[in-house]
């Protein structure tokens, strides 16, 4: 006979919660048996400094290329042919190997895209790796 409450009749609509708890309860204790088996630790090698005797200098100052409406190339406010460009990075290159200064590009909204495309290909054939574009 199901359990009944006065004044009610029919089928009694509560869940029986009995197997949840034990089902909870051997899930629980799987847990705990498995817990330390998958802590244990895995043997990495990572990299060991060094000393700080590879310390860079402070890098030199940045030269600020600008390329006006007319195709003149400035460097650092001095008039320089676009052509002379490559060689003057590659001599700079050769003096801070290893520690570039950055190099700011502005040019003018009307100058012509082959001027810019020259300063690049110099920047990249003298391997100049921080490059700015200023207004």
């Amino acid at each position: 006979m199901a359990f009944s409450s006065a004044g009610r009749s029919g089928p009694l609509a509560d869940i029986n919660v009995t197997p949840l708890v034990d089902v909870m309860l051997v899930l629980l204790i799987i847990f705990i048996v498995t817990a330390p088996i998958m802590s244990r630790p895995i043997a990495v090698q990572l990299p060991q400094t060094t000393h700080r005797a590879d310390v860079r200098p402070d890098p030199p100052p940045p030269i600020e290329l600008r390329l006006d409406a007319s195709s003149q190339l400035s460097w650092n406010g001095q008039p320089m042919p676009i052509g002379d460009l490559q060689a003057r990075l590659g001599s700079l290159a050769g003096e801070h190997a290893g520690n570039l200064p950055e190099l700011r590009i502005a040019t003018d909204p009307s100058a012509e895209y082959e001027g810019m495309a020259r300063i690049l290909a110099a920047a990249e054939a003298t391997g100049m790796e921080r490059i700015a574009f200023v207004r």
